[in-house]
């Protein structure tokens, strides 16, 4: 994947910071750059499957699972956006496990993680996930 929004998209390549997400899947263009508020996630139907797309601070986009596997429920872009130690990061609303929005790996205990979906912002500000 290419960024072209001031090169800063949450995951660029599957090699690059996006946690394992898979090139092989079809890209869909989801949404606008301006639909998205900094610090707040939305939750979207992409190809069947349900996401959340989070803006941080340098109009970064990640989209991962809307799916937390603890709360065993569809929550996740309702949760609480922030950092740990640099990195962007997403607490679930329900039990507050804390997820790296890179790699999907969760800070506050072992076991569950996220799906990490690479993301584009191409010229025009249309944000693209591959699903």
């Amino acid at each position: 994947m290419t960024a072209a929004l001031d090169a800063r998209t949450a995951h660029e390549t599957a090699d690059e910071s996006s946690g394992g997400a898979s090139p092989a899947g079809t890209e869909h263009v989801v949404c606008r750059l301006e639909d998205l508020e900094p610090f707040f996630g939305e939750a979207a139907l992409v190809d069947g499957v349900q996401i959340a797309l989070i803006r941080v601070p340098g109009d970064r986009i990640f989209a991962v699972s809307q799916w937390d596997d603890v709360a065993r429920a569809n929550v996740m872009a309702r949760g609480i956006v922030g950092t740990k130690q640099g990195r962007p990061t997403l607490a679930s609303p329900i039990h507050k496990q804390v997820y790296d929005l890179e790699t999907g790996e969760c800070l506050s205990q072992e076991g569950p993680r996220l799906e990490v979906f690479a993301v584009r912002v191409d010229e025009a500000g249309r944000i693209a996930v591959v699903v």
